[in-house]
């Protein structure tokens, strides 16, 4: 039987990325409140947990992800670099400040990277790869063979 490696390797990165998220925030309780890395644990590990789970829920056993490992590449490499140039970017307060469709800079990348970004591009991706990622006949037919075992299995062992 082959190893379902994408499954295994999103597992472990949803494990690495959930521990960063937690440390990150563990970190506000420090004596003089958060260090200056906290946020970048959050900056990496929140688009590395969000990635992972989407990994997890479009992996088709062996056959991994097939072609939706790029768009999913590309939803984490907008999450993690919008979150990380939003907190790189200089505070600049006031006149000044860069403005970027109606938003201060820091916003905008925000609202249109983080935001609206993945918003388009992954319906996409699904719409374009569903043929080939949902479920084809012989998988309804193995649930509905599974679901009839587990409810006989059920039966039986309710009328002992």
């Amino acid at each position: 039987m082959l190893r379902d490696t994408t499954r295994i390797a999103a597992r472990a990165v949803l494990i690495v990325a959930t521990t960063a998220i937690a440390i990150g925030y563990a970190s506000a309780f420090a004596r003089g409140g958060a260090p200056a890395w906290a946020p970048w644990l959050l900056a990496i590990g929140i688009p590395a947990a969000l990635g992972a789970i989407m990994a997890l829920g479009a992996a088709r056993g062996a056959r991994g992800l097939g072609s939706l490992k790029l768009p999913f590449a590309f939803v984490f490499v907008v999450l993690a670099m919008g979150f990380c140039l939003a907190l790189a970017i200089p505070v600049t307060a006031g006149k000044h400040e860069a403005i970027l469709l109606g938003l201060p800079l820091r916003a905008a990348i925000i609202v249109y990277g983080i935001g609206l970004l993945p918003i388009v591009v992954l319906p996409v991706a699904y719409a374009i790869t569903f043929d080939t990622q949902t479920l084809n006949e012989d998988d309804v037919a193995r649930v509905r063979e599974l679901a009839a075992k587990t409810r006989a299995q059920r039966d039986t062992e309710a009328a002992r």
